[in-house]
């Protein structure tokens, strides 16, 4: 006869199976939240972004020869803020500053990771007063004096970054019937102008004011920097504590990782793209540029700044980068 005592023992065994699967899958939720919070809202954010006086003084030390040019434009109240409201009801700030003669040619600039305008100035001082253009420059959700909790890496904020370009044109473009427009993103914010680039000349974000992208260390994928970064700083594989966080980030704010693809975007640009990458980048490595470039069709260019890091192309080849960007935006928005 069959006796039910003999189950006990396999019925323990799938209890403690059971709440094996409970406990990893509780762990994983939890480690999977604090990547979350690392990732999207880093402890030295606010400390970092919103500081504009630590900002302001970082930058003097790294281009001093923009002071006199930051003094002239505080003189005559040249240096201009402004807000919008974005579509999810959130008041988004930038900066701008109007040519000193008038014209059409239009620069939006975007800062990166935990950074704010103000950073990205050295990239206004490039365009306004070396090459004569508007310039406006964001602050990207939760960064400098914009609303948000939670950084975006991109990929929410190319939707913004549209609407500035748009308020941009509005804002410049009056006179002549609009603008012409140039968007340049470091870092995160190349992420960002890459992100944008796959939207402006299709489907409904129709943008016929811009001429050319520069994306200055961008990333291929939040998934593939997240990844990378994952390893380098935990020595952890991807498998399972990222796809575990990209669907928390799903939940949590309606993207995830590997849809925020600037490889998928660039893909789909037709305008033309100067690609900047330091050959010593660690941080967003070098490597992922050639990807990047393979995949954006023809025009495009690329410049790698020999002996840089992380952002930094401009301040260790002022003159180079300089003349790299001139000669690309500049055939591409020439001179009237």
């Amino acid at each position: 006869m069959y006796d039910k005592r003999d189950q006990r023992p396999l019925m323990k065994h799938l209890k403690r199976a059971l709440l094996m699967v409970l406990t990893l899958m509780v762990i994983l939720i939890c480690a999977g939240y604090y990547m979350l919070g690392y990732a999207l809202r880093p402890a030295d954010l606010e400390a970092r972004s919103r500081n504009l006086r630590r900002t302001m003084d970082t930058l003097l030390v790294r281009y001093p020869e923009m002071g006199p040019w930051l003094d002239s434009l505080s003189q005559v109240q040249a240096l201009q803020e402004t807000w919008m409201t974005n579509d999810r009801g959130e008041n988004l700030h930038a900066l701008y500053v109007k040519a000193a003669e008038p014209t059409d040619r239009t620069a939006v600039i975007v800062h990166g990771y935990t950074d704010n305008a103000l950073y990205v100035m050295m990239l206004g001082y490039l365009y306004n007063h070396l090459m004569g253009y508007n310039i406006l420059l964001p602050d990207l959700h939760a960064h400098g004096m914009s609303e948000g909790g939670e950084i975006q890496m991109g990929w929410l904020d190319r939707l913004d970054v549209m609407q500035w370009m748009v308020y941009a044109d509005e804002l410049f473009g009056r006179p002549y019937g609009g603008s012409r427009m140039v968007l340049h993103g470091v870092s995160m914010g190349a992420a960002t102008t890459m992100m944008v680039s796959g939207e402006v000349n299709h489907g409904i974000h129709q943008m016929p004011f811009v001429k050319c992208f520069v994306e200055d260390c961008g990333y291929t994928s939040v998934w593939d920097e997240f990844r990378g970064e994952l390893k380098e700083q935990f020595g952890l594989p991807a498998f399972p504590l990222l796809h575990v966080t990209s669907l928390l980030c799903q939940l949590e704010y309606g993207w995830n990782f590997r849809e925020a693809s600037a490889l998928k975007q660039v893909s789909q640009c037709t305008l033309p793209m100067l690609f900047i990458h330091g050959d010593k980048d660690d941080f967003v490595p070098t490597a992922m540029v050639y990807p990047l470039y393979e995949a954006k069709p023809e025009p495009k260019a690329l410049w790698i700044a020999p002996g840089s890091a992380h952002a930094v192309a401009y301040k260790d080849h002022k003159k180079a980068y300089t003349a790299q960007v001139k000669a690309f935006v500049e055939k591409y928005i020439p001179k009237p």
